[in-house]
Order: structure tokens, then C-alpha cells, then sequence
């Protein structure tokens, strides 16, 4: 009895000292399963609760077996697990969530009550354990929100199988899942005959992915799973031309009332179809030829997968990058001109947490400031004037115009030329312009794949962003 004490003690003095890195810590604390919580996530604008839903343990725990605590200071909220005998933290995650997109809509401000079911995944603790939730404050610094204690061995976690039959196919294996990233291709709105387009598409999209820098010089870091998702018609909702399907994820054009907005609140459809496989990442598929798609750190990443018009089909693939840039590596969006749902998403006087977009540019305190050439002057100017012009005129176009797609291709291509123009499409600085606003927030360069709708690969600072991700999760 004495000699566990003593190792018991020594793993408790090894944990403290380095941050749970050591994958001896993993096995103290966790066996290699997935503990899934499922809560909701309710209120208004100024409000917040939380509450838990359902607990499960689903397969084999897909992510790192050293770094369990999150050193990447990214997203919206932290969820934390604390082991409840020793107060010691062993498992963090850093996450955003729809609800708190949802908190910056008018429908928010008018005092509507909404609820989200929302998903956390982390190893299976082996004891009884404290699941806490903490958001930024307007500081930027992650405050408490939510706390309760959790015994994993309760009878009410659910153990069965969530789902009775879905095909699972590797794209590109290779691996431990322990060593890679995991990622799943999932559709919705593919119904049973349209499976071989999604097997398609799935295929298409990943090569896609590792065509693109810097996913394409760490493609041996990356594995990659299709399930298939049947669905009971083709398509999927779209509510403004009230035209609405059975898809199996309910995913839905107008999200908060943007047009191109693709998400679903049917989050445990999601995660009961992506449990199939040991996953790291989501990303659905949506089976229609309307230009949308939308991504949330650490959620999951939407793309239609039909061009309205073949000489737009390249539109989709811009997508697909775009908006896995936002979900696995908590990039923000550095165009400004689109209209979106949001108000005040970036206040003023708050420094934005997402690595590629910034409001304070001197050179000691900008977050890539290391990046930049002395030479290179702060704010960096550019030929934003002229660029803001085509953008407006592209904005004002009608879709219910038989040359819309003609005449937005045009636009597209008139405001690349602008940015490739100006001779410093590689030079990093701060250029004004970025997060939806025209005014007051920086992004590192003149143009990315976070920024105009095109094929370019992502600038320096957003690669660096991704390939941090990618070591943490490998390593």
C-alpha cells in the first residue's frame, strides 16, 4: 500500500512539473477511449447557462497522448479537466461555438432566449473528474462560467453504438491516429443514389486540401475518412427560396440570416455519424450548387460542391480551404466587404484573438510583428480605395439576374488584379481591412486565402498558424 502511495505521489509530482506532456501522465489519468459530453448551451446576448445533456464513451481516443493541455490560446471558450482527487488539471481544449456567433445577431440583441446543443470530447478519465467551461472576457483573459463534477464510470453514460450502419473509406491513411490528424469527410443531402458523387467529392476535396500550402508539404501528417451520410432526398435547406429537404445533418443555407451561411444545430447528428471514426476534425460536404459554406474553430467546416455555372465550378475549392483554414486552425476572416449577420463581432479596444487579425500594429506589440521587414512601414498602404470600389459594385449585384454569375466572375477577377498590381502580393505588413470591417482592423498580408475569393495559397503568418496546429496535435 505504501509503495502505490509512492508512485501514486511521484505521478502527481511528474504532472505538475511538465503540464501533462509526458505520456506516462495519459495513462495515470486516461485510458484510450472518447469521453463525449454533450450540453446545452443557452441565453441571450448578455446571458449565458449551460447544462449537461447526454455522456458516452465512444472509440479509441484519436488526438495526441502528450499534449493534453492546450497551449495554443485560441478560440472563444476553454473547456477544462480537472481530476477531481487532486485538483489537478489534466485535459484543456480551446474551442468557439455557434451560440456565440449567434450572441452578435439583431435576433440576439432583441432578448431572444435560444438553446444549442453542443459537443466536448477529450480522453476518457480513469477517476471521477471537474468539467468546467470559462469565455473570454473583454480582456481577453478566460473567465468561469460553468462547473460540475462528473464520475466516468456512472451507469448514465451511454455505451452503445450511436448509429446502426454507415460506410466508412479511407482516403489517405496512414498512421497511429495518435501521431496524425484525423479528419472526416461526411455529406449531407446525398441520398442513396447520389453515393458516388460524395465518394467522388470527398476524393476531389482532399486533393484539394494537399494541393494547397501549407497543407500540401504536411500531407503525410494527415489522415482522412469519408463516412457516408445517406440522406433522404438530395440537397439541403434552403429557407429563403423555400425550398427544404430531408437531409440527414440538417445543415441549412441562411444561418443567421446570411445567404451563403451554411451550418446545423443538429449537432448530435453530426457527431453520432463522425464517432464511425477517430476523429480530430469534421468537415461536411453539402450537396448543392450554391456557393456557401462556413467553418467555427474546432466545430466543423461546411462546403457546397456544385459550381452554379462550369466556369465558377473553382469557387467550391476555394471554399473548401477558406473554411477549413477557420475550423482547424482558428484563422479569421480578413476580407471586410461581404455582408454578414454579425454586429460588433471584433469590438473596439479588444485585440482579436485569432492569429491572422489584429487592432494594434506597432511593431513591438503586432502578433506577427517578428514577420515584418523594418522596411516594410505600419499600417502598410495599399491600393484600398480602388479595391473597395469593384467590391462595392460585386456587392450590389442581383442574383435574380440571368448574368449574375457572368458578371460576378468579372468582378472577382477585376479585384484580383488590383491586389496582384500593387507588387506586394508576398510582402507582410499590416494591411488595413479585415474581420468585416473596413476600419480599424489589420490583416498580415495583401491578399490570402483568407481574404479574396480566389485560389491563392495562405500567407505566411496564416501558414505559420497551421502548421502550428498540425505539430500540436502530431506531437
Amino acid at each position: 500500500m505504501k509503495k502505490q502511495m509512492s508512485i501514486f505521489l511521484l505521478v502527481i509530482i511528474g504532472l505538475a512539473g511538465t503540464e501533462a506532456k509526458e505520456p506516462a501522465i495519459f495513462s495515470a489519468f486516461f485510458r484510450d477511449a472518447v469521453f463525449r459530453l454533450d450540453y446545452h448551451h443557452s441565453g441571450m446576448k448578455s446571458e449565458e447557462h449551460f447544462g449537461i445533456d447526454r455522456m458516452y464513451e465512444e472509440g479509441v481516443w484519436p488526438g495526441s497522448l502528450s499534449n493534453l493541455i492546450d497551449t495554443m490560446n485560441l478560440g472563444e471558450y476553454l473547456f477544462k479537466i480537472t481530476d477531481a482527487a487532486t485538483n489537478q488539471l489534466i485535459y484543456s481544449h480551446g474551442y468557439s461555438t455557434m451560440f456565440n456567433e449567434w450572441q452578435t445577431t439583431d435576433e440576439a440583441s432583441s432578448g431572444v432566449f435560444k438553446t444549442i446543443l453542443e459537443t466536448a470530447r477529450f480522453p476518457y478519465p480513469l477517476h471521477r473528474f471537474q468539467f468546467s467551461i470559462s469565455k473570454r472576457n473583454r480582456r481577453m483573459m478566460y473567465q468561469e462560467l460553468f462547473s460540475t463534477i462528473i464520475d466516468p464510470q456512472s451507469i448514465e453514460v451511454h455505451r452503445e453504438k450511436h448509429i446502426a450502419s454507415a460506410a466508412v473509406t479511407d482516403i489517405l491513411a496512414s498512421g497511429d491516429p495518435h501521431e496524425k490528424v484525423d479528419l472526416v469527410i461526411m455529406g449531407d443531402g446525398y441520398s442513396k443514389k447520389d453515393m458516388e458523387k460524395f465518394r467522388v467529392d470527398a476524393k476531389h476535396f482532399t486533393n484539394v486540401l494537399f494541393s494547397t500550402a501549407p497543407f500540401k508539404q504536411h500531407k503525410s501528417a494527415f489522415k482522412v475518412r469519408a463516412v457516408e451520410v445517406v440522406s433522404l432526398e438530395t440537397g439541403i435547406d434552403e429557407p429563403d427560396v423555400h425550398l427544404y429537404r430531408q437531409n440527414a445533418l440538417g445543415t441549412t443555407f441562411n444561418t443567421f440570416g446570411s445567404a451563403r451561411y451554411v451550418l446545423t444545430e443538429d449537432d448530435r447528428a453530426v457527431r453520432d455519424y463522425a464517432s464511425l471514426a477517430p476523429y480530430d476534425a469534421i468537415y461536411i460536404l453539402v450537396n448543392a450548387n450554391r456557393y456557401g459554406g462556413g467553418g467555427i474553430f474546432r466545430l466543423y467546416a461546411t462546403c457546397f460542391t456544385i459550381g452554379e455555372t462550369p466556369e465558377t465550378a473553382w469557387q467550391a475549392d476555394y471554399v473548401f480551404v477558406h473554411e477549413f483554414g477557420h475550423s482547424f486552425a482558428g484563422l479569421g476572416d480578413e476580407y471586410y466587404s461581404s455582408s454578414v449577420a454579425y454586429n460588433d463581432f471584433y469590438p473596439k479596444g479588444v485585440e482579436p484573438w485569432e492569429p491572422n487579425i489584429a487592432a494594434t500594429v506597432d511593431r513591438v506589440s503586432l502578433k506577427w510583428g517578428s514577420m515584418v521587414d523594418t522596411a516594410t512601414p505600419l499600417p502598410t498602404p495599399w491600393a484600398k480605395e480602388r479595391y473597395d470600389s469593384v467590391e462595392s459594385a460585386r456587392g450590389k449585384l442581383r442574383r435574380d439576374d440571368p448574368d449574375y454569375a457572368a458578371k460576378r466572375e468579372k468582378m472577382i477577377k477585376e479585384g484580383q488584379a488590383i491586389l496582384h498590381a500593387a507588387g506586394a502580393a508576398t510582402v507582410i505588413g499590416a494591411y488595413e481591412g479585415a474581420g468585416y470591417s473596413s476600419n480599424g482592423l489589420y490583416r498580415p498580408a495583401i491578399d490570402c486565402r483568407m481574404f479574396s475569393l480566389s485560389l491563392r495559397d495562405f500567407d505566411p503568418v496564416c501558414s505559420r498558424a497551421i502548421n502550428a496546429m498540425i505539430e500540436f496535435y502530431t506531437h
